[in-house]
């Protein structure tokens, strides 16, 4: 207003109350107190230049009074110099503004601009291809660009920014954020301001906090509405109907919010009250979705007021903290329909974080539907179901009990299992169908160990998790991406397993997949039993052809059905034929141990056609 030759020759007073406030402010850190300094140096070089007059006046506040601040006290004091001084009072505080008008001052309240603003200095790092910009001191200013399905980082400019730069650029954030309606300070702390200003979010980052001051700013690119996503009828029907607790989990910048924000629109538009916890506030929602942030720090509050409000549908974006699944919870199981997003890297991830924290009994009744999403893409849906059986990997009928399912919609089949163990909540990955005797074996053969590179590392891990409890070799024959079988020396077996199972069960959760502890006696014997190569006629013409890690049952009048194969009277599972009439197993496979064990029994192994 000053370099515009408004209050040419004016004398500005400056309350030392102003000065010890601003300064406090910068002593904690905070990007307004240095805001603030900034603005008090830029009016001692117009004070220098001669175009005003500059005055500071009164008394620092005293203890008494800073304590008693947030009451009005130091208000009070910078009232209290304008009246003195027979001053025009100028402020953007609505609340100072009413005040002094009410003490008879002569007020010039700043309001908030609604229209009509200049492009801001970081707006020039932006093209209609950048999602994010990365600005840091001595660093040349990059920018990540594509789509969310390509993402690449290139240096925008090779002159590094300076620092004289980042402070511009973040006082002109700051400003913009008090003027614009769509602006808000997020969140400040020392040495670190988050901002919003209408769909950008903004991070001001400097020392102690950061090793230099970075402003980083992050919009979105797309604006996809939820027919646009390929299995958006599933997700209409689920939310629509009577399943409305849904978890959209995926990777950092996989398209989370996206796909959140599209559900948000699609729901408002059809006639709910949709609602959305946010903090902080980037859903890109239109203006009938109020957008909720925590209320006095604690998202327990935002959820009591919500509550109150009795919207139908709240959209949870980033159910991170304890307290965030809490509420989650609580909220669902009051009848309000949640969608959450949350960080995953897959659906056991986002199970395992919700079941550390939420009794597994009750997550069907929370969580009914988990939508993974990777590069913008919709790449799974799962079904939460609740049942009474024996968990996978567990045969005796006294481990009945209370099962959380996880099940591939599309397919219908159960990917994992959770259940209590000893106490601990299990997120146990199900047998592929290659290897289950529950369920259809849908692949006619099974990849060589030594092709598939996963299991060499799945291997290894297994083998250093295991070596814990034993000085001998750790044998660990992968019988699919989700099962092993694991041989130690006998005397360390009771070592691994652990009391009540509890070793074995946080050796599971920790490398993802299900393991069979045996003793190396029980290795030796089979290997000594079966020849390098052995072939079992079972009459009828089925046989049985075995080698160092197949077995394979040869049915070539049955090629290409699907057959349940019988030991006596007894299934054990079913089959599906190759084209050459054999179904192949890993021969140290628990289907093929009790295959071989049946016939050694005098058992008659059949097939019958499905």
């Amino acid at each position: 207003m000053i370099q515009a030759g408004e209050y040419k020759g004016a004398t500005i007073v400056i309350p030392e109350a102003v000065v010890a406030e601003l300064e406090a402010q910068a002593n904690q850190g905070r990007e307004i107190g240095f805001l603030g300094l900034t603005e008090l140096q830029a009016l001692c070089r117009l004070a220098a230049e001669g175009t005003i007059g500059l005055k500071f006046v009164g008394v620092r506040p005293t203890l008494d009074q800073v304590k008693l601040a947030s009451g009005g006290e130091i208000d009070a004091l910078i009232r209290s110099a304008a009246i003195e001084h027979g001053a025009k009072f100028i402020t953007s505080d609505i609340v100072q503004a009413e005040v002094a008008k009410a003490k008879g001052l002569d007020v010039i309240y700043l309001r908030p601009q609604v229209e009509g603003f200049a492009p801001l200095a970081i707006d020039q790092f932006f093209d209609e291809h950048t999602m994010a910009v990365y600005l840091k001191e001595r660093v040349p200013p990059m920018a990540k660009k594509g789509t969310i399905r390509e993402m690449r980082l290139e240096r925008i400019r090779d002159q590094p920014i300076t620092d004289y730069e980042l402070r511009n650029i973040a006082q002109e954030v700051l400003e913009r954020a008090k003027r614009h309606p769509d602006g808000f300070i997020e969140l400040e702390k020392r040495g670190v301001t988050v901002v919003q200003i209408g769909s950008m979010r903004i991070a001001i980052t400097r020392r102690p906090f950061s090793d230099g001051m970075e402003i980083t700013a992050v919009r979105p690119i797309a604006d996809v509405k939820l027919e646009q996503f390929k299995k958006a009828q599933i997700i209409k029907t689920r939310i629509i109907g009577d399943r409305r607790g849904l978890l959209v989990a995926g990777p950092p910048g996989a398209g989370k919010t996206t796909l959140a924000q599209s559900i948000a629109t699609y729901l408002a538009e059809n006639g709910y009250v949709v609602k959305t916890m946010e903090a902080p506030r980037e859903l890109q929602v239109p203006d009938h979705i109020t957008q909720y942030t925590t209320l006095d720090g604690s998202m327990e509050n935002t959820a009591e007021v919500l509550m109150l409000v009795r919207p139908d549908f709240v959209i949870f974006d980033e159910v991170r903290k304890n307290e965030d699944f809490r509420v989650f919870a609580d909220m669902r199981l009051a009848g309000i329909g949640m969608i959450g997003v949350i960080h995953a890297i897959g659906a056991h991830d986002a199970l395992q974080r919700f079941s550390d924290r939420v009794d597994f009994g009750v997550l069907p009744q929370i969580i009914n539907t988990i939508i993974f999403v990777d590069r913008g893409e919709i790449t799974n849906i799962y079904d939460i179901g609740f049942t009474i059986k024996v968990p996978e990997g567990m045969s005796s009928e006294i481990n009945l009990r209370p099962v959380t399912t996880v099940s591939d919609h599309e397919t219908g089949e159960i990917v994992f299992e959770i259940f209590k163990y000893d106490g601990e909540t299990i997120v146990m990955p199900v047998m592929s169908p290659v290897t289950s005797p529950a369920q259809a074996l849908k692949a006619p053969s099974m990849p060589a160990k030594e092709e598939n590179a996963q299991w060499k590392i799945l291997e290894k891990d297994i083998q250093r998790e295991i070596g814990r409890y034993t000085d001998g070799y750790v044998d660990v024959h992968m019988l699919s991406d989700t099962k092993a079988v694991v041989y130690i020396e006998d005397k360390d077996v009771p070592a691994a397993i652990g009391k009540g199972g509890k070793n074995i069960a946080a050796i599971v959760n920790k490398v993802g997949i299900g393991i069979d502890i045996r003793p190396r006696s029980e290795l030796e014997k089979t290997a000594a039993a079966a020849p390098a190569e052995e072939e079992l006629h079972l009459g009828g013409g089925v046989k049985i052809r075995m080698d160092k890690k197949q077995l394979a049952i040869s049915c070539p009048e049955q090629s290409g059905k699907i057959v349940d194969v019988f030991a006596g009277k007894e299934y054990l599972f079913t089959a599906t034929v190759s084209d050459s009439g054999e179904i192949h197993l890993a021969k140290n496979s628990t289907i093929a141990q009790e295959l071989i064990k049946r016939y050694n029994d005098g058992d008659t192994i059949r097939l019958r056609p499905v």
